[in-house]
């Protein structure tokens, strides 16, 4: 039987990560493109004092294990879009994020610990297009008991969006609901641009 002192290491070991390790010459891999995305692999060997092909493979190893990410796509805040920070709680958070999945204007989706359990965020020329989304599609759900609506004002650091400006054309939405954007009143009213995978949309991004 496990004693109390054994019960907590047990624990630790539990709520504890353990990451890809790294060495000397992998954090001067990643912190070289993380001051430059482009730099070359040979401005690399010369630094870390390896041949090109192993640092090559290093690459390679470590994008295979994460430790190594390129993101490209758009900064909406420096596009002068809007950016969405929404907290909620929900008792279905897998069903909230299939929900988005192929949203354009979802920008990414966190399941967090504490009173939210769902950290989204979403982004769009038009501050009430994202309170049509919330309004219409998150606080309407039956699973959802609370929800926190921000807009991001500033970043320290870019927040880069991978993003499709030409989605395939659908008569579904990504969404799922039945209404069509032309027969809702945030529409009609130009509250909500509508979707840009339908086609029923009203903006000038997409």
């Amino acid at each position: 039987m496990l004693g109390p002192i054994d019960n907590r290491h047990n624990l630790d070991s539990m709520l504890m990560n353990m990451p890809a390790r790294l060495d000397e010459k992998d954090k001067a891999i990643i912190s070289m493109y993380s001051a430059d995305p482009d730099v070359s692999q040979d401005a690399i060997a010369k630094v870390i004092k390896l041949s090109q092909p192993s640092v090559a493979a290093r690459v390679a190893r470590l994008k295979a294990n994460g430790a190594l990410e390129a993101s490209v796509g758009i900064n909406p805040l420096k596009m002068g879009l809007y950016l969405a920070k929404v907290d909620l709680a929900s008792t279905r958070p897998n069903e909230i994020i299939d929900m988005f999945l192929g949203c354009p204007y979802f920008a990414n989706g966190f399941s967090v610990s504490g009173r939210h359990n769902l950290c989204l965020f979403f982004f769009s020329e038009s501050v009430t297009t994202l309170e049509s989304i919330v309004n219409g599609h998150i606080r309407s759900h039956p699973s959802v008991s609370d929800v926190d609506f921000d807009i991001v004002i500033a970043s320290v650091k870019d927040f880069i969006i991978p993003v499709t400006l030409k989605p395939k054309h659908s008569t579904k939405p990504p969404c799922g609901v039945s209404l069509k954007c032309s027969a809702c009143s945030e529409f009609k009213t130009h509250k909500c641009m509508g979707c840009p995978v339908t086609g029923e949309y009203q903006g000038v991004f997409y």
